[in-house]
């Protein structure tokens, strides 16, 4: 990734005076990897949350098994509940998710290798700037292509660019 993009990330977030926490399953750490690689990250970064498994993402964010049951840990809603859960368990005021198939096994019909949920969370503009039941979230799914790596590299950037984009527009 390029340095430029963690580093407008990273002047955003302070010029708001702002933490971000990531929840992350198919990138495994790579995301907080990528904003602790700056020197003076703890300005900024307050913490991450690798939840692989399902019940990582229950425990520690405290995703519902019957959602995840429901909608499978790579859907939309299961992203959102990520998101949502990092802000609950952390002193962040912004958050992103991640889930997703990076292959090259455990690919489905319906959710093909290099699908991936994103779920970005900020501050509303009419509430309070800290806690998760007062924040905007925005969720996309992307399909990536290539083989792991690819998806995993291409995950990480796309959700640190849209934050910084929906930063920006603040």
């Amino acid at each position: 990734m390029d340095t430029s993009v963690s580093e407008q990330l990273a002047s955003a977030l302070l010029h708001h005076g702002w933490m971000l926490a990531t929840a992350e399953s198919c990138t495994g750490g790579m995301i907080a990897a990528r904003c602790t690689d700056l020197a003076g990250s703890s300005q900024w970064f307050e913490r991450g949350f690798i939840t692989y498994a399902n019940e990582a993402k229950h425990e520690l964010l405290g995703v519902d098994n019957a959602l995840l049951a429901e909608h499978g840990a790579v859907s939309e809603a299961v992203a959102q509940a990520m998101t949502l859960g990092a802000l609950r368990h952390s002193q962040a005021q912004v958050s992103l998710a991640v889930t997703g198939v990076a292959g090259p096994t455990g690919g489905s019909p319906d959710k093909p290798v290099g699908t991936v949920w994103f779920a970005w969370a900020l501050p509303s503009d009419t509430g309070p700037t800290l806690g998760a039941e007062t924040a905007w979230v925005k969720t996309e799914c992307k399909h990536f292509s290539g083989d792991r790596a690819a998806v995993r590299e291409a995950t990480t950037q796309h959700a640190l660019a849209t934050l910084l984009q929906w930063l920006q527009q603040r």
